[in-house]
C-alpha cells in the first residue's frame, strides 16, 4: 500500500505504525550495514533504514510498488527492484549483513524456500528479522486467514520452529500496545473473523476460501463508500508509532517479531 493511503481511517493508520515500528526495531542491527528489505512495499520502510545502514536495497513482487518506491526513495545508498515470487533471489550467496521481512512470510505459499533463501544470501553471523501477524487474537482455533492474501498465519511457537530451522534464534518477541491503540486492531479481528468464518473453515478447499473472502471484500470495497478518499491529519489519532511496544509479553499482542543469526558454517 502507498503510504499515503494510511492515513484515511485509524484502522489504516494503526496498520501503517506497526509497519514503522518494525523499521525503527530494526534500526539497531543496521547501522552501517548492507541491508536487504524483502518485500519492501512501496519502500518507505527502506527509505528509513537507508538513514543509518551502508546500503539499503528493497525487492517486492509487486511491480507498481517498486517503481513508486524507486521514484520517490531512490538514493545513492537505497534502490529497489522487482523480484519473482518463488524464485531464487538474484543475489549472490553472502549478499547482505541483514534481512528484514515484515509483514510477509505470511502471504508465501513456500516459507521454507523464502526462509531458505534469505539465509543464502546472508553472511554467515547476519541477522534476518521476521515480523509476521499473531494469530492469536485474528483467528479462532483451526480458522485460516480471512486476509484473502494470506496463505497461513503462525503462533509463537510454529513461528520458531520454522525460522529455527534456517537460524539460531536470538530473539522471540511480539509487538502489542495499550488498548486504546491496540483495540483498534483486536476490535477488527473479532468482527473479521466471525464474519467470514463460512470460508475460512479448516476443511474448505483453498479456492473456494478464496472466492468467497473475495465477494466480501467487494461489498466492503464497493464505489461509493463514503470518507473513503478522505485524508486525516495525522496529529488527529493522536498517538504514533512510539505507541507500538515489543518485548517478549507486551499487552494486547499484535504481531510476532522474531530475530534470527545465519550460524556460521550454514549452508549458503
Amino acid at each position: 500500500m502507498i503510504e499515503d493511503a494510511y492515513v484515511r481511517s485509524v484502522d489504516a493508520y494503526v496498520i501503517y505504525i506497526m509497519h514503522t515500528a518494525s523499521y525503527a526495531f530494526a534500526k539497531q542491527f543496521c547501522a552501517g550495514k548492507v541491508v536487504l528489505d524483502l518485500g519492501c512495499g512501496s519502500g518507505y520502510g527502506a527509505a528509513r533504514i537507508a538513514e543509518h545502514a551502508e546500503k539499503v536495497h528493497g525487492v517486492d513482487v509487486d511491480g507498481a510498488a517498486v517503481a513508486f518506491a524507486q521514484q520517490r526513495y531512490s538514493r545513492d545508498n537505497v534502490s529497489f527492484s522487482r523480484i519473482e515470487g518463488g524464485r531464487v533471489l538474484p543475489f549472490a550467496d553472502a549478499s547482505f549483513d541483514v534481512v528484514l521481512s515484515f509483514q510477509v512470510i505470511e502471504h508465501v505459499w513456500d516459507d521454507g524456500g523464502y526462509l531458505r533463501e534469505a539465509q543464502r544470501v546472508l553472511k554467515p553471523g547476519g541477522v534476518v528479522v521476521v515480523v509476521t501477524p499473531d494469530r492469536k487474537h485474528r483467528l479462532l482455533p483451526g480458522q485460516r486467514p480471512w486476509n484473502r492474501w494470506h496463505v497461513r498465519e503462525y503462533s509463537r511457537a510454529q513461528l520458531e520452529h520454522k525460522v529455527g530451522q534456517y537460524f539460531a534464534i536470538a530473539a522471540s518477541l511480539k509487538m502489542g500496545a495499550a488498548w486504546d491503540v491496540a483495540g483498534v486492531e483486536i476490535r477488527r479481528y473479532r468482527k473479521t473473523k466471525w464474519l467470514t468464518l463460512p470460508f475460512t473453515l479448516p476443511i474448505l478447499p483453498e479456492m473456494l476460501r478464496r472466492r468467497g473472502l473475495d465477494f466480501l471484500h467487494s461489498l466492503r470495497t464497493r464505489p461509493g463508500k463514503v470518507g473513503a478518499d478522505k485524508r486525516i491529519p495525522v496529529a488527529q489519532f493522536g498517538f504514533d508509532e512510539s505507541a507500538m511496544l515489543i518485548g517478549e509479553e507486551p499487552p494486547n499482542p499484535l504481531n510476532l517479531v522474531i530475530v534470527g543469526r545465519k550460524v556460521d558454517g550454514a549452508e549458503a
